[in-house]
């Protein structure tokens, strides 16, 4: 009748134990910095796509820069650091897409102005 109780205890406190340490372990492998990495990695993806590289290569750049050394931080454990430096790549990235949205918008109305004008030449040329 004893060895019924003790024997169920220590396996249910061994496995416990065991439960615990896994997720111990799982809560280690996921830092913060882990997750800003990855949104600031995004961000640089998506103002190279914007055209970042072309209209605001220093902004470009910076924020590559930053993500390498934030992983760098990150794999020598330096969550902060990481965390930081993902961070500064993140607006240097959302900088890039900003200045190349805004490029890109001026062309357009560069172009569009331009049409006017030859519009309006055409226009006058007519009416004489």
């Amino acid at each position: 009748m004893f060895l019924n109780k003790v024997i169920p205890t220590r396996y249910s406190l061994v496995l416990m134990v065991g439960a615990l340490s896994c997720l111990s372990a799982c809560n280690s492998a996921y830092t913060p910095a882990t997750a800003q990495i990855a949104v600031s990695s995004a961000a640089v993806s998506n103002a190279d796509g914007a055209g970042g590289q072309q209209y605001a290569p220093s902004d470009m750049n910076a924020a590559q820069d930053k993500l390498t050394r934030a992983r760098k931080a990150m794999n020598d454990k330096d969550y902060q650091l990481a965390d930081n430096l993902a961070t500064q790549a993140q607006a240097d990235a959302k900088l890039a897409q900003s200045k190349a949205d805004s490029a890109k918008a001026k062309l357009a109305a560069d172009a569009l102005e331009e049409d006017i004008r030859v519009l309006r030449e055409e226009l006058n040329r007519a009416n004489q």
